[in-house]
């Protein structure tokens, strides 16, 4: 199961091929086709903060763009669970300083799933402590 930083989501929605590895294209490709890959729901909060505070142009309006995105093939939502919130408040803020890269991680620890991220934060977290599994989705 992969799970996608939020900024991967919008890359691969948008079509944004040239900041997307080929070999995480090919993993987001056959996971889609196994309905294993999700979206956590901070994601969603964290677009929407984005194209408010007017940091991210969408090529849709924000709702729609957000529902037409929740619907692409293999896609589902991973809602924030108590377990997940509780884990990521357990995160130090030295290893990730910003609350919702941690929401992420605890996500994909709950769903037993690999974030595919470009955030070197994450990528070293996971490395570091093998508490996550990660992938650089520039591969």
């Amino acid at each position: 199961m992969l799970l996608l930083d939020t900024h991967v989501w919008l890359w691969t929605v948008e079509g944004d091929a040239r900041r997307v590895g080929r070999r995480t294209r090919q993993l987001i490709g056959r996971a889609e086709r196994s309905g294993a890959i999700r979206i956590a729901s901070v994601s969603v909060f964290e677009v929407a903060a984005l194209h408010t505070l007017g940091r991210l142009r969408l090529s849709k309006p924000l709702e729609s763009w957000v529902r037409d995105a929740l619907e692409l093939a293999g896609l589902r939502l991973a809602p924030l669970s108590a377990v997940a919130a509780l884990d990521a408040g357990a995160i130090s803020r030295m290893s990730l300083p910003d609350p919702l890269d941690r929401l992420l991680v605890a996500t994909a620890r709950e769903l037993d799933a690999t974030i595919l991220t470009a955030d070197d934060r994450i990528l070293e977290y996971a490395a570091d402590t093998s508490a996550a599994r990660a992938h650089d989705a520039r591969t």
